[in-house]
């Protein structure tokens, strides 16, 4: 269904350091850098098929994030889950909600993290416990 999703950042080599951790946690590489017609910069990191980027506002108002928003990130383990909190809040970021760990309701049972980058996006690791 998607193609990609992009967040806007204020500083993009905070941005760059703080994501190059996260996502290799789950095995994304460096990013590719390119420059939008604008001259703005963005970092677009691919992997499995799925593109997540990061860009200088090109409207040159500062990046904000999305009140209510979250970017789900999957996970293989309930151990991956942990290790992409523990290297978001290493790295810059801060732990919100509960903490990390198992969570059981009417969608199912899921191993749950939720973490804000630098700039305040919200970003949820989460690995589906099979049923």
């Amino acid at each position: 269904m998607f193609n990609h999703i992009m967040v806007g950042s204020n500083d993009l080599q905070r941005s760059k350091q703080f994501y190059d951790a996260v996502l290799s946690v789950l095995g994304a590489g460096e990013p590719a850098p390119n420059t939008a017609g604008s001259g703005h910069a963005r970092l677009f990191y691919r992997h499995n098929g799925s593109t997540f980027a990061i860009s200088q506002p090109i409207n040159d108002e500062p990046a904000t994030f999305a009140n209510g928003g979250t970017i789900a990130f999957r996970c293989e383990s309930p151990e991956q889950v942990r290790t992409f909190h523990d290297v978001a809040v290493a790295h810059g970021g801060s732990s919100i909600e509960e903490p990390p760990g198992l969570r059981e309701g009417t969608l199912g049972a899921y191993h749950l993290a939720y973490v804000r980058d630098p700039d305040g996006n919200k970003l949820c690791a989460i690995y589906r416990v099979k049923p």
